[in-house]
């Protein structure tokens, strides 16, 4: 992908062309061996480093004139500060193995025209000085990087590093998550979760996508493909490897017989109902040592509208003694309200929002203060109540 991004877009290419060490790190263009002169007079070399704008695989005029710089501050020959560029400083994690000490702002009367333009601006400005006190320092070294580590995506994921959570959302690098269940909640979860930098994503149903499911699910599938009837695994592969490269479906019923196919999983959603087969999967993902989210919804029709209730019941490793009392393995009794067999689409896609807020805060990606392992949102009175905590 990387490679592709440079020879599709004449202002990546040129610099390259020109001899600049320049690469594509997540959402952002590196500039590396830049050469600059530091307080104490001597040439030193630091990275230079800017968020990318896209439209696909195509570059954009950049959205910001701000960049970053990884070194000490750049000095004019005789060691005094270059004026004018100074913005930011401090110590930023861009992600990607990205650091950076400084944050530059230097905007030319119209703005960049690309990014040729913005970073032979920057260049000219840190490097020059280099020049003086050795001549032949430049940071055009004709030397290609190492080739890249494939993308989980089919584009650069650009939306993390454009504000700066790059490092963030790097915390869902190593995750294999399992969906299990593809309906309207499971099919809203896989959505989320498609827009993660996950390593893989198991997708577990057996069902067909029917016209009733098109109503309650993600996307707007055509009438033709409606006519098909297609697994809804294969559906939502079809729609969702188009961003996520890593989806895997599977065709079946998870049992006694096939639990080996969530071996590696670090991660589970079950979007399913009641039964053995459940208590059979939450009894293997404790096995291997996987942290899940149990979603579910009940609703009733009552004097002309619904009322109902959302669960989100989430068990880790540091606690799972609340999952006997919190998950209903079989039909009937309290937790029946939570079997209910009416589904919209809206509290559907509430339900899975619940759920993957709650694995972004298992992982750290939010501030997770009461660390609660379970809720309930309640659409009378919009509750939402927490419990089960540590």
């Amino acid at each position: 992908m990387s490679r592709e991004l440079f020879s599709r877009n004449p202002d990546l290419k040129r610099l390259r062309d020109e001899g600049y060490f320049v690469q594509q790190k997540g959402g952002h263009l590196v500039m590396r061996e830049v050469p600059y002169v530091d307080a104490h007079r001597q040439v030193r070399i630091g990275t230079l480093i800017s968020s990318l704008t896209l439209a696909g695989d195509r570059t954009r005029t950049p959205d910001t004139h701000v960049v970053h710089w990884d070194g000490d501050f750049p000095c004019h020959a005789d060691g005094t500060p270059i004026q004018g560029i100074s913005h930011a400083a401090g110590v930023f994690d861009l992600g990607h193995g990205l650091k950076a000490t400084h944050a530059f702002s230097s905007k030319p009367d119209g703005g960049y025209t690309d990014y040729h333009h913005k970073m032979t601006s920057y260049v000219n400005i840190i490097a020059g000085p280099a020049a003086v006190l050795k001549p032949g320092a430049t940071p055009r070294t004709f030397r290609e990087p190492e080739p890249e580590e494939d993308s989980v995506f089919n584009y650069v994921e650009t939306a993390s590093d454009r504000v700066g959570i790059g490092a963030l959302t790097e915390r869902f690098v190593k995750e294999v998550v399992a969906i299990i269940g593809g309906g309207g909640t499971g099919g809203y979860i896989l959505d989320f979760v498609a827009k993660t930098p996950v390593r893989e994503i198991r997708l577990f149903d057996s069902d067909e996508f029917l016209t009733h499911n098109a109503f309650r699910a993600p996307g707007a599938p055509s009438l033709e493909e409606l006519r098909e009837a297609p697994k809804k695994v294969e559906y939502l592969k079809r729609i969702y490897s188009r961003m996520h490269r890593n989806i895997v479906p599977h065709d079946v019923e998870l049992g006694a017989d096939n639990l080996h196919l969530l071996d590696g999983v670090t991660f589970a959603f079950l979007s399913l109902d009641a039964g053995d087969a459940k208590r059979l999967i939450v009894e293997k993902l404790e096995a291997i040592g996987a942290s899940f989210i149990d979603v579910g919804m009940g609703l009733e029709l009552d004097e002309g509208s619904l009322g109902g209730i959302l669960r989100v019941t989430a068990s880790t490793p540091e606690k799972r003694d609340h999952v006997p009392q919190r998950i209903s393995f079989v039909g009937g009794g309290a937790e029946d309200i939570y079997a209910s067999n009416i589904q919209v689409a809206d509290l559907n896609a509430l339900n899975a929002v619940l759920a993957v807020v709650k694995w972004k805060k298992i992982r750290g990606f939010y501030r997770d203060l009461e660390r609660e392992h379970h809720c309930t949102y309640t659409t009378d009175g919009n509750m939402l109540i927490n419990g089960d905590l540590p």
